[in-house]
């Protein structure tokens, strides 16, 4: 019998399958595109292997004309995934037949308009926005639907305080605003991502050297036109700038209007922001625009008119009106800082015709006798704008209504998730509502449960038990569950952000009253109460502890917030019966030294251990009777746990633990009694605290801090919106004072 030896088996065993490497052809254009690519070549050939064959014709197109910055850099993830995803939002068009397969190449395919930074929106706005756009019958009512809707959605805004001109559309998310080229860029991806064919257009002048502007332009069997976050209705075709737009020069760099191409062009799309760039081609596109204006009759000129804030250089919005042969005529309002800067009051008048402009906004008034004498007048007020009690009102007003519906549909999605999240933090809520909503909107009421160092089905079921433990007459009713399950879960850092995030969400989503927010909390709640009634007393109208112990914290930032204590007079473990008798003490202190502050009630419950058989309950109808007050004459602030830049009126910009601050407002002074640990502090005023048409000052010790006009401000009034979005907790001016060293 033959004897087969290991090698002689080797041998003899059938040969495994050998996976054979696909060596594609490449495409003339794509050979020159891998070649230009250097060590990216690679990442490219990769592209070109995953995408389904028939996608190839497309991804041969974007390499053929990719700039060569993007041959160096873009991966082969991105790619893939843009080439995919449009040829799905193709695919499922109901104008893709009309639109044909080079129009698709050209206007729906490319992943950038001009030379923003190169972002993966694809398939996030592919999913986002093709929902929006599925009964849509054509190009045009696709693109007016989402110009209608998108930038709400997202949360972007025209803005001069962009941070720059040619932003991607996730640096425009992130930035909240965005100027015409910004928000013409978020438009065009928007339309892309569904199928919609989309290009950028812009001037680098008008005619009468004012500015630059940019909008986008749809292909619908034509093209057609309309400005980014500027809809008209369902229209295309119709625009502020479609008067300056017919005075453009078609045979200027400078002047003239062009349409950015992704296939190179004999011409350079001229960027003002990037001047040296010569990587974007473009199309000269004046000739149709010129066409879509009737010209001005003979002997006429257009005046154009704005308004600007000497001191600030911001656009204001004044009220214009014009006087012609002695009768006053309305012309309306001026543009300010939330529209494009080329967008003015427009009036055509003949030639050699005197008229009075005049411009008010506020206290501050202008008026100029104009002739015209040329196709165009610029006029552009300035006006030394000082924001009166009224405006400044109005600002606020302004702020609160700008993105509301967006704020409110939001705050609903993310609660109706049953989780908050925030920095990789979640938080599980539930809730429920008691009664009827009364005027100025239901109660907030946050119960945080017991347990803390256990297993996490342990705590759980402490939250299932907090869920029924109340009962109100009136709000609404949470109960989080706490995010970890240690022995610190409700006064651990992230719990302090995750609360403003809830109060905020249920204020805008579901209409609660910011005044009356209430915080409780039992057993492991009631030590979170312990801490976080103090070091965020100006989010509550009150604050409930039940059967907790305090870890060191302190009851002075209590001075405006009203706080009842319940505990088991035979509840001894950690000692939580004497504390709250120390606690007890110390209120009642507290209160007999300042007698308009530290509204509070302590109960031991006489004959009760850790459980007190419901009659902490009796703390509910108590809190109800209270409200918050956010502009106290009064306040102390004491750092304790994690710290805040900002409590009731002050700011802190350096927190430190343990600093402390006590600040009084008597008549048009503002007195710091006492501080440590605070060498900076800003303090934020209103015409409801003092009157701000007199001179304020800021006193410490016998020193002077500060003496003098406090202006009011749009930027203080955005800034502390900003902060925590608390209707409430809007301020018009701000004086900022470097302290003294105690002792001093």
């Amino acid at each position: 019998m033959l004897q087969l030896t290991p090698l002689l088996l080797w041998a003899l065993a059938p040969a495994a399958p050998t996976a054979v490497q696909e060596q594609p052809t490449w495409p003339a254009e794509v050979q020159a595109a891998l070649e230009r690519a250097g060590e990216n070549r690679a990442e490219l050939e990769q592209a070109w292997r995953t995408v389904d064959a028939e996608q190839r014709d497309g991804l041969a197109f974007l390499l053929e004309f990719m700039p060569q910055g993007d041959l160096e850099s873009l991966t082969s993830e991105f790619l893939v995934e843009h080439v995919t995803y449009a040829y799905r939002a193709w695919e499922a068009a109901p104008w893709a037949e009309s639109m044909g397969e080079q129009v698709f190449f050209e206007h729906v395919l490319p992943y950038a308009s001009i030379n923003e930074r190169r972002d993966a929106w694809r398939r996030d706005f592919f999913e986002r926005f093709s929902p929006w756009v599925a009964e849509a019958t054509s190009a045009s009512e696709a693109a007016a639907i989402l110009n209608n809707k998108v930038f709400g959605e997202v949360g972007v805004i025209y803005s001069t305080k962009r941070p720059k001109a040619d932003q991607s559309p996730y640096e425009s998310i992130e930035a909240g605003m965005a100027s015409c080229t910004g928000l013409s860029v978020l438009l065009i991806d928007a339309c892309r991502a569904v199928g919609v064919p989309a290009r950028f257009v812009g001037t680098p002048r008008w005619s009468d050297d004012s500015g630059n502007h940019s909008w986008v332009e749809i292909w619908d069997d034509g093209w057609h036109f309309t400005g980014a976050a500027e809809p008209t209705g369902m229209e295309l075709d119709r625009a502020w700038f479609t008067g300056r737009a017919s005075t453009a020069k078609a045979d200027s760099d400078r002047y003239g209007i062009f349409a950015a191409s992704y296939k190179r062009t004999p011409q350079r799309f001229p960027m003002v922001w990037r001047p040296d760039a010569d990587w974007v081609h473009g199309i000269n596109v004046t000739a149709r625009y010129i066409r879509s204006v009737e010209p001005l009759p003979e002997g006429h000129g257009r005046l154009r008119i704005g308004a600007v804030d000497r001191n600030t250089g911001e656009r204001v919005p004044a009220k214009a009106t014009m006087v012609v042969d002695g009768e006053e005529r309305d012309l309306g309002v001026t543009r300010d800082e939330r529209y494009d800067t080329n967008d003015m009051i427009e009036v055509v008048l003949p030639h050699d015709r005197e008229v009075e402009v005049r411009l008010r906004y506020g206290n501050s008034f202008s008026v100029q006798k104009i002739t015209l004498n040329g196709p165009e007048h610029l006029h552009m007020a300035l006006l030394d704008v000082q924001l009166t009690e009224e405006l400044a009102q109005a600002e606020i007003e302004r702020a609160l209504e700008e993105g509301a519906d967006r704020r409110a549909q939001q705050a609903r999605e993310r609660l109706e998730t049953k989780a908050l999240t925030l920095d990789g933090v979640e938080m599980p809520i539930w809730w429920t509502t008691f009664g009827e909503e009364p005027e100025g909107g239901h109660s907030l009421w946050i119960s945080m449960h017991g347990g803390g160092g256990a297993p996490a089905q342990v705590n759980t079921q402490q939250w299932e038990n907090q869920k029924r433990l109340y009962q109100l007459e009136e709000g609404i009713y949470v109960a989080p569950r706490a995010p970890t399950n240690t022995w610190n879960l409700w006064h651990q850092g992230h719990i302090d952000a995750l609360f403003d995030q809830l109060i905020a969400d249920f204020v805008w989503g579901y209409g609660v009253n910011p005044d009356k927010v209430y915080v409780m909390g039992y057993s492991a709640g009631g030590d979170g109460v312990y801490q976080l009634a103090p070091r965020m007393a100006d989010r509550w109208a009150a604050a409930a502890m039940m059967a907790g112990h305090p870890n060191d914290a302190r009851p002075e930032g209590l001075r405006n917030t009203a706080f009842t204590l319940h505990m088991g007079a035979d509840d001894g473990a950690y000692d939580r019966n004497k504390v709250a008798e120390s606690w007890k003490v110390k209120l009642a202190e507290l209160r007999e030294a300042d007698p308009e502050g530290y509204d509070h009630w302590v109960e031991i419950h006489a004959g009760k251990g850790h459980w007190m058989d419901r009659q902490d309950a009796k703390a509910l109808p108590w809190m109800a009777e209270r409200t918050r007050d956010l502009r106290p004459k009064r306040v102390v602030w004491v750092q304790s746990g994690r710290t805040h830049e900002r409590f009731y009126w002050l700011r802190n910009p350096s927190p430190a633990g343990g600093a402390k601050v006590v600040a009084e407002i008597r008549g048009q002074d503002v007195h710091v009694l006492e501080h440590a640990g605070v060498e900076r502090l800003e303090i934020l005023l209103d015409d409801s605290m003092l009157d701000l048409n007199q001179d304020v000052r800021v006193i410490a010790g016998n020193e002077i801090l500060f003496a003098g006009e406090v202006a009011r401000s749009k930027d203080v009034i955005a800034e502390t919106f900003a902060e925590r979005w608390d209707p409430r907790g809007v301020w018009t001016a701000k004086v900022a004072v470097e302290l003294p060293a105690p002792g001093e």
